[in-house]
This record gives structure tokens, C-alpha cells and sequence, in this order.
């Protein structure tokens, strides 16, 4: 094997077919990343670290730079006092991090080509690592971690990262509906008789409204994006933060593959639902909702019935319905694929407070579900 391993800047740098190959059947594929590279958020910086023996790609992986604050995760009332302190004290509340991942992609992407060995993954994952440390750390990044990395390849990560002295917590999970019914009638049989009776009433405020699905949203890209701006506002857990211009290049880019649902109330753009369809999988990707709507037309199960029928009648077996809301999510039949986060500092020192810090942050403590989930595998 002659293997040599390169960090770029951009995704340009890899043939778009080399890429994908390593990850097969992903959406997220590298159309995906030239998206975010030209409309994502511009707080990010983005990178991508890749093996190659010879010509050929053998081991890819995206990764990103930000000015991360420590609170990110921190949700309800602690999260008033972590934005004054922040506002007195920005220097402790705010580090300068260098992540594989992505802060819009659903999982950590790490990719091998086919012909790959299993017992080969470590060692290629490990030049990796070591390869984007000392980029990073040419760049002022003294804080390297990992963005939700799937648990099912844990003993991949713990077996490179832990022997350098990464910690690693709990990530927030991916939620996932399995869809093995012949109708929308045998998906309320699975739910309890509660729920059952909750959805039928709320499905009948559907009558109010305008449904279309669509592939492009240039004529509406405006009030999407207000749609979104609200949907955040509301929110405390939030990584990104979106620009206008990034939701109708993700559907250009990415069709037929992507496409967004609208929901009109009186002629009023009211929702909107963007959504990734692969063979074998919807991913429910991104949402904005009025909030007064949300009340009328029981927007957010609505949606999610919506995209549980479209799943249905095209024989879809898998629903991704992605991280955060988890009480509903499990009540509507959904179970959580974990994922893993892992950090180290360069300073020794910052290492060990970090370490402290993230016992308190970490994301299970904030979501009422996913702590209630803790206290009872504890």
C-alpha cells in the first residue's frame, strides 16, 4: 500500500463519484457538501481529511472549524444565565474548535471504499485524526472533537481517540420510525390507544389546509426563510443558523433527491418540511412553522403524518425524523439510534475543566425524555 493522507478546504478537490463511493446510498453525499461550502452557514469553516492509497480514495471524512460556545447545548432557564455570563465573559463561555463531522449533517460521515478491510479501518481512521490535529493546530484550533458519531461504530472511534486521551458523552440521538405497514390505519394500531385517539383528532384540522410538495421554492424562498428564522427563535438548541439562500440550493443541487413540502392556510404560506429521499429512507430535514398555525392546524403531527403516509404508499420502510423533540417522537413510535460526541483540549489544564464542564452540558441532561431514558438504564 503506498497511502498518503491530505486535509483540503474544499470537496471540489475529490471526484464527486471517488466521494460517494466511500459512502454509499448517503444523501449527504458530496453535492451535499458543495452546498454547504457555497450557501451554508458562514460561521463554519470547512474541511475534509481523506486517505489514498496510490490515486484511489480509501477513507474520507468531513470535518469543520467554528467558535464553539460551551452552552450550545444548555436548554431552559440555565440558559439565561449562561447568556450573561457569556456577555460578561465571552473569552471563557467561547473556544476556538476544529470537529469531524458536519453542523448540518445528520451523523459524522466517516467513509471507506468498498474493498476496505474491517481491520484495516483503524489504522486509516487514525492517520486521519492525526492529520486534521496538526492541520488544526496550525490554525489556532486548540480544541478538536467528534460530531455525533454513531454509536454503532463506537469500538472504531474508542480504539483510536480514548488511547489519546479523548473524553467522550453521550450526543443527541437520532430518532427513526420503522414503517413495516401496508396502510396509515395500521400505523395508528401500532400506537397506543391514547395516541390513537390524540392523532385522529388532530388529523381532522388538515381540512384547513393547502398541502403540495414541490422540487423548487424560488418564487417563496423569502418566506421559507422567515419560516426558518421563527423556528429558531423559538428555540434553544441551536448548532447553525441557516441563510436564505442555502434552501433553494440544496434543492437545485441535490434533485430529485430533495424535495419540500408546503403547507398554505388562505393563500398564507404557514410551513414548510424539506426532505431527503434515498432507496430505503425518508430523512425529515428540516422544519418552519407559524407559530399560530402550529396551534390551529396541529402542525407538527400533521406534518409527521403526512410524511408517515408518503413513506407508506411508496414502500419507504425507514423514517428519519432527526435529533431534538424526543417525548413525541418516542410517544408517535420512534426509537433512538445513539450517537457519540468526543473532545480533548491541547492545554492539559483546559482539558480537565472542560471535562468537568461537559458533566453538566452535556445533551441528555436538557430533554426531559432522553434524561428520563438515563435515570431508568441507571
Amino acid at each position: 500500500m503506498q497511502l498518503r493522507t491530505v486535509v483540503t478546504t474544499s470537496i471540489g478537490t475529490f471526484s464527486a463519484n471517488d466521494w460517494n463511493r466511500c459512502f454509499p446510498g448517503d444523501p449527504e453525499n458530496a453535492a451535499f457538501y458543495s452546498v454547504c461550502e457555497r450557501a451554508g452557514p458562514a460561521e463554519f469553516e470547512w474541511f475534509y481529511a481523506a486517505v489514498f492509497d496510490g490515486e484511489r480514495l480509501v477513507a474520507a471524512v468531513p470535518a469543520f472549524g467554528t467558535t464553539y460556545r460551551l452552552d450550545t447545548t444548555v436548554q431552559g432557564g440555565w440558559k439565561r444565565v449562561t447568556n450573561a455570563l457569556h456577555g460578561v465573559a465571552p473569552q471563557l463561555m467561547s473556544l476556538r474548535l476544529m470537529a469531524l463531522g458536519s453542523p448540518v449533517a445528520e451523523i459524522c460521515h466517516l467513509g471507506f471504499a468498498p474493498e476496505v478491510a474491517s481491520t484495516d479501518k483503524s489504522s486509516l481512521l487514525a492517520r486521519i485524526v492525526g492529520a486534521l490535529q496538526a492541520f488544526g493546530a496550525e490554525r489556532g484550533y486548540r480544541l478538536f472533537g467528534v460530531k455525533d458519531a454513531p454509536e454503532v461504530d463506537g469500538a472504531l472511534w474508542n480504539g483510536v481517540l480514548m488511547p489519546l486521551g479523548f473524553a467522550r458523552l453521550p450526543g443527541l440521538p437520532t430518532a427513526v420510525l420503522d414503517l413495516p405497514y401496508g396502510s396509515l390505519e395500521d400505523y395508528f394500531a401500532s400506537l397506543s390507544r391514547a395516541t390513537r385517539k390524540d392523532m385522529r383528532r388532530k388529523i381532522k384540522t388538515l381540512g384547513g389546509l393547502k398541502i403540495e410538495q414541490r422540487r423548487s421554492i424560488d418564487d417563496v424562498a423569502r418566506e421559507v426563510a422567515a419560516l426558518y428564522e421563527e423556528t429558531v427563535a423559538r428555540s434553544d438548541l441551536q448548532f447553525e443558523h441557516l441563510p436564505p439562500g442555502y434552501f433553494p440550493e440544496l434543492l437545485r443541487t441535490l434533485a430529485p433527491n430533495a424535495s419540500v413540502i408546503l403547507y398554505w392556510s388562505n393563500g398564507v404560506l404557514v410551513a414548510f418540511n424539506l426532505i431527503l429521499e434515498v432507496e430505503g429512507r425518508l430523512i425529515d430535514k428540516y422544519i418552519g412553522m407559524n407559530r399560530e398555525a402550529i396551534r390551529t392546524y396541529n402542525l407538527y403531527f400533521n406534518s409527521w403524518l403526512w410524511n408517515v403516509r408518503y413513506c407508506i404508499e411508496r414502500k419507504i420502510p425507514l423514517y428519519q425524523s432527526g435529533q431534538a423533540v424526543y417525548g413525541p417522537k418516542l410517544r408517535l413510535g420512534c426509537r433512538l439510534q445513539p450517537n457519540l460526541q468526543y473532545f480533548r483540549h491541547a492545554n492539559s489544564v483546559v482539558n480537565a475543566a472542560l471535562r468537568q464542564v461537559a458533566k453538566i452540558v452535556r445533551h441528555d441532561r436538557f430533554d426531559p425524555a432522553l434524561a428520563a431514558l438515563s435515570k431508568e438504564a441507571s
